[in-house]
């Protein structure tokens, strides 16, 4: 598993703010914990799984430590790090034979014009997490909404992938607002949650915030009485400490013991990688890589995450099919996709970017 050390995302003020759909913590609990539970399904095979952590800061570095694991025969590798360096990394390791499991990065854009035929997304995009909340809305009614946008790249990024969502969905953005953190009296007219939200009516406020920290004051705070969507409120999820389905409570047990925590959907990620692994030796009968990158990027794979969903990899951008979870603070309120949004080929491709609208452009072959 290879860790970039540099990640702000994992400073100490940060994690201790537990921020919705930030990382709480390392995820490498989450495969250590499906290490354990696939030792016996390994040794059937007559294999040996193991777990080796390599933390470096930066694509130089994660690479260096990446070229020395695969010279000693590693041909799958987990991969913590932000869509930056992990795009970097995928670049320059496309020499390779091997497999990149991103975990924890959760921007279109590695699906999409920087993709790479070596990474598959275990976490989901941001557009699968906007489309569940897109289809929440619908489903509820709720079709005008006015966004609260922050000043960063990524909060823009976000924003962008709700408009494409609401398009989609139907629904109307009566207004896009800009943000700046902090109290500064100076711009109470963009820090003021009250003052931002004040204007035409709207049925919820969407908050496109990536660091989440102005979004948790936004709940209970808006000019009328209304549902707070996005980076906090109701949020879509890829996993979740309440989930209470299909063997979750378990899984969640184990996952909270290994990492001290309540877990995330970065922790599911790990576990995640580390079955489809498995799951690939098991259906090969081995561990020839080939014949295991074959069936993890193949139509006839089948993987359970504990979602109530069969699962595999799409072909086209190797973005995971899955549900996705929509969640208030302490429950899980719903899971996409939602009855009546049809896809011809796949319910679970109602979510994020399908093929028709993939700017991934592989080139690979395999």
């Amino acid at each position: 598993m290879l860790e970039d050390s540099g990640d702000a995302r994992y400073e100490a003020h940060r994690l201790d703010e537990a921020l919705r759909l930030q990382p709480w913590g390392r995820p490498a609990a989450g495969a250590e914990v499906a290490v354990q539970e696939s030792r016996f399904a390994a040794a059937a095979l007559g294999l040996s799984l193991t777990l080796d952590r390599d933390s470096a800061s930066g694509a130089a570095a994660l690479e260096a430590a990446l070229r020395r694991r695969y010279a000693q025969g590693v041909r799958f590798f987990i991969v913590d790090a932000r869509a930056a360096p992990l795009a970097v990394l995928a670049q320059r390791v496309r020499d390779l034979d091997l497999l990149l499991f991103n975990v924890s990065a959760l921007d279109d854009a590695l699906r999409g014009p920087q993709c790479q035929p070596n990474l598959l997304h275990v976490v989901p995009s941001q557009a699968m997490l906007d489309d569940a909340l897109g289809q929440y809305l619908a489903s509820r009614k709720w079709r005008r909404v006015l966004v609260l946008r922050g000043p960063q790249a990524a909060d823009r990024a976000q924003a962008d992938s709700f408009a494409r969502s609401a398009r989609r969905y139907g629904i109307e953005t009566v207004a896009t607002r800009d943000f700046v953190p902090g109290r500064d009296p100076r711009q109470r007219e963009r820090n003021d949650v009250a003052l931002l939200t004040a204007g035409p009516d709207y049925d919820a406020v969407y908050v496109a915030d990536s660091d989440g920290e102005f979004a948790r004051d936004v709940p209970g705070m808006t000019q009328r009485p209304r549902v707070v969507v996005g980076s906090a409120g109701i949020v879509a999820d890829g996993w979740h400490w309440a989930w209470e389905r299909h063997g979750a409570p378990q899984l969640n047990a184990r996952l909270r013991k290994a990492a001290g925590r309540r877990p995330t959907q970065y922790d599911w990620s790990a576990w995640m990688a580390v079955k489809a692994v498995v799951e690939a030796a098991q259906r090969t009968g081995g561990a020839d890589f080939a014949k295991m990158r074959s069936y993890l990027r193949g139509e006839s794979i089948t993987l359970d995450g504990f979602k109530g969903f069969r699962m595999g990899f799409r072909p086209w951008d190797g973005q995971l099919r899955q549900p996705v979870l929509v969640t208030g603070d302490n429950a899980v309120l719903a899971v996409a996709p939602f009855d009546g949004f049809l896809d011809p080929r796949n319910a679970l491709d109602t979510l994020g970017i399908d093929a028709r609208e993939s700017a991934c452009r592989r080139g690979d072959g395999k």
